[in-house]
């Protein structure tokens, strides 16, 4: 069973900084595309950050320069370097993983993690 597990979250003042981890695990062959979305109260999930397995990175407008996506495709982990926060930035945050496994189909599937709360208090 492939498992996406979040951590790092918190609590933070409004311009600290966090860096979020997302480790893959299971019977992985392969990891392609992560990504981080986030879940604000009363908003829909949206897309943070996203990298290519080749580390081709896309952000939305309003983490740009604040935000970093890097990944360890060693260790299918993916990281969220997160500086100069806002009081919007809070929300749980999700990883999302497209992965091939070494069992069963070889087509990709995707997997979220339980997500890990960030909460930037103004």
């Amino acid at each position: 069973q492939v498992q996406l597990v979040e951590s790092g979250g918190g609590l933070v003042q409004a311009g600290g900084s966090l860096r979020l981890s997302c480790a893959a695990s299971g019977p992985i062959s392969r990891v392609n595309d992560m990504a981080w979305y986030r879940q604000s109260p009363g908003k829909q999930r949206e897309l943070v950050a996203s990298i290519s397995r080749s580390d081709v990175t896309n952000y939305t407008d309003s983490v740009k320069g604040r935000f970093t996506i890097s990944r360890d495709n060693a260790k299918n982990t993916v990281f969220l370097q997160m500086n100069s926060l806002k009081a919007e930035d809070t929300g749980r945050y999700y990883c999302i993983a497209e992965v091939v496994r070494n069992s069963g189909s070889s087509n990709p599937l995707k997997y979220w993690g339980p997500g890990t709360q960030v909460t930037v208090s103004s």
